[in-house]
């Protein structure tokens, strides 16, 4: 996979792997809103692929990325389906976008997979995100064996890393982060109304952390799907109300937390009626909080972004853990490399047996009407240790350094061999 992965395990591959995205380290909320994908979206965006031509694709879509992995003969494959299917559009991702080809994506798959790329290092969800997504092309019968044992390598250096480091140590995540946050800002917070709407992943693990650690009781759950809300409610003995109190029940609370999924504003200035003080925290990407609540001098508004650059000394520690996680991240990396190494000359040295055996056969049939009393099992028995010698020989040359897609081009030619 040194150059690039037109021929590998046998298969004819179009182009190359890439890795192509946005992420928050460039780009803020808004652009990555406008760049994130539904569920929906992803589903069309596979189709199309299949229907381009595109062999093998990958889609993940989260608050803080949206990245492409798929084998393309350009870059812009992935960057125009990814434009057509989102709000964004090729002038911003070029912007704030980053590509990666062949090796180096393959590398930027780990690193994200592995929670070493997180806002909040260590926080592993994005692996169980990647699954999800891998699962999805599975299903749609968009992946290739390469992207699937990538896939497969990549939760395996994320186990290890959460088994033999420290990294995740300490309760640090974006729910935390916001509770956090709350306790710091908001006084007495244990006699405060706290109301939260949408009860996604998000949320639930918000919901968690505010029993945990700010011992209030006082906490109203909402959710467009009252028998959702009701289920997190059971669980932590909480109060649910219908969506249609929501208006009314923002005027109740004091802090109001939003983690709602969808693509457009679900909280905005007309629905504050306001009579106290209102924090506001936006988990939600795209924002899910209209900026027109601002213009209420009693909101107080915190996006998602702004809780993620909250430091520690949990984090301090998780980064005392970065060499060792790169460690484990370079054994498992290189033993995945080296295996797709093998992969693109296997059909080669296949094919280069094949020919050494007919050689072989005709030569023995020649010798048997030659020789009175030739010894043709004596004879295939030495041929065959040096075909395995030969092969073993051109083997070795390929995975050595020296071994290229030249060199393989090469032994085609000289033994007139035909690979798929």
């Amino acid at each position: 996979m040194k150059n690039n992965l037109k021929t590998y395990s046998g298969q004819s591959l179009e182009g190359n792997f890439y890795a192509i995205g946005l992420n928050y380290k460039k780009a803020d909320a808004a652009i990555r809103g406008n760049f994130s994908i539904s569920d929906i979206a992803k589903q069309k965006i596979l189709t199309d692929a299949k229907e381009n031509g595109i062999p093998s694709l990958t889609v993940i879509s989260t608050c803080n990325r949206t990245e492409l992995y798929g084998f393309a003969q350009h870059p812009f494959q992935l960057i125009k389906l990814l434009c057509e299917h989102t709000n964004g559009t090729v002038e911003e991702f070029e912007k704030v976008a980053y590509i990666y080809k062949n090796n180096d994506a393959v590398s930027h798959l780990f690193t994200v997979g592995t929670g070493l790329d997180s806002q909040i290092l260590g926080d592993f969800e994005i692996i169980s995100q990647l699954r999800k997504a891998f699962r999805d092309s599975k299903k749609q019968d968009i992946i290739n064996p390469f992207m699937e044992r990538l896939a497969n390598a990549v939760i395996q250096a994320s186990k290890r890393i959460k088994n033999e480091t420290k990294i995740s140590s300490g309760a640090t995540s974006v729910s935390f982060a916001a509770v956090r946050y709350i306790m710091s800002q908001v006084q007495d917070i244990s006699e405060k109304n706290i109301l939260l709407f949408g009860t996604g992943k998000i949320g639930r693990n918000t919901c968690e952390n505010l029993i945990k650690h700010t011992k209030n009781d006082h906490i109203t759950l909402i959710n467009r799907t009252k028998e959702t809300a009701e289920k997190v409610a059971g669980k932590f003995n909480l109060v649910v109300k219908d969506y249609a109190d929501i208006q009314s029940e923002i005027a109740q609370t004091d802090v109001l937390i939003v983690a709602t999924g969808a693509q457009q504003p679900t909280i905005s200035k007309e629905l504050l009626y306001l009579k106290r003080p209102l924090l506001i925290l936006d988990l939600s990407i795209p924002k899910n909080v209209s900026e027109d609540v601002l213009e209420n001098e009693l909101v107080t508004l915190v996006h998602l972004d702004d809780l993620s650059a909250i430091t520690d000394e949990t984090l301090q520690h998780r980064a005392s853990q970065l060499p060792k996680a790169k460690k484990i991240i370079a054994e498992v990396e290189k033993e995945f490399n080296k295996w797709a190494d093998e992969r693109k000359f296997a059909p080669t040295i296949r094919a280069l047996k094949i020919k050494l055996a007919e050689i072989k056969d005709g030569e023995i049939d020649n010798q048997r009407k030659k020789i009175d009393g030739f010894n043709e099992e004596q004879a295939a028995i030495i041929s065959d240790r040096l075909i395995q010698k030969i092969t073993t020989h051109f083997a070795n040359h390929l995975k050595g350094e020296e071994g290229s897609a030249e060199s393989i081009e090469l032994i085609r030619r000289v033994f007139q061999l035909e690979t798929a």
